[in-house]
């Protein structure tokens, strides 16, 4: 495994991290179908046997499942890994909804930090926030406050739109920007990955199998079940995602 510092943050990460969305499970939707408990805790132990030690996951999956799976496949090893976890998707409440208020914020770390088994979190990241909140420098001053007490090392935020990304870096002081990016998707080195370098900002991928169609593991007349992010996705995007993956397979070979 190789490692390298992420942005100006001083954390040094494996290259290759632990993407932990999936092993949330569906009982809540906005995952990738079902998932066994054993299988996700030996997949994230055996991850860090083979040099991993940078583990990506957000109180969201599974409604904090994914969390309480990593604090305890970690357990014991808390100052030999890097977590990073997200706030943003408030699903204490019902319906569900999205909440970066400062007390949500410090109330939903705590949460975290009990599922993970810890007292702080290394990298805590804005999940999805709408752009009128990018826009709000005020929201990035209650990271800088959850900083300053230990609660958080370093804070970031996770987008899917490049352009959010630069303009969180305009009205705040993220250091971390995970954004999509893979083999599909490469809207970010258009001007965003420049921009990062330029004001030492880590780039974190997000989604880099391409919601799983990159693994070659689906093909057009699948379906998928409920509570799989995917059932709602449109026959024909599927289908053009299985083509491309096809062509891009043979394009290697």
């Amino acid at each position: 495994m190789q490692y390298r510092e992420l942005g100006k943050t001083g954390l040094q990460v494996s290259e290759i991290g632990f993407g932990a969305w999936a092993v949330g499970g569906n009982a809540h939707g906005n995952s990738y179908g079902p998932t066994d408990d054993r299988t996700s805790l030996a997949a994230i132990r055996r991850a860090f046997e083979l040099g991993c030690n940078f583990f990506d996951t957000a109180d969201v999956y599974g409604h904090g499942h994914s969390e309480e799976l990593i604090g305890q496949a970690l357990k014991g090893h808390r100052d030999r890994v890097i977590i990073a976890t997200k706030v943003g998707g408030d699903f204490y409440h019902v319906p569900p909804r999205m909440n970066f208020n400062p007390d949500y914020i410090e109330f939903a770390l705590g949460k975290s930090c009990e599922r993970l088994q810890t007292d702080y979190i290394d990298l805590y990241q804005l999940h999805n926030p709408p752009v009128q909140i990018v826009r709000n420098e005020t929201l990035f001053w209650t990271l800088d406050k959850l900083r300053e007490k230990g609660r958080i090392r370093h804070y970031g935020i996770s987008i899917h739109d490049p352009e959010e990304g630069i303009l969180a870096m305009k009205t705040g002081k993220p250091e971390t920007i995970q954004v999509v990016f893979n083999i599909f998707r490469q809207e970010a080195k258009n001007q965003l990955f420049q921009a990062a370098r330029d004001s030492g900002v880590g780039i974190i991928a997000r989604e880099p199998l391409a919601n799983g169609f990159l693994t070659r593991k689906h093909n057009a007349e699948e379906t998928f079940p409920e509570g799989d992010i995917r059932h709602q996705f449109p026959r024909d995007y599927i289908l053009n995602m299985v083509v491309a993956a096809e062509q891009r397979e043979s394009a290697e070979t």
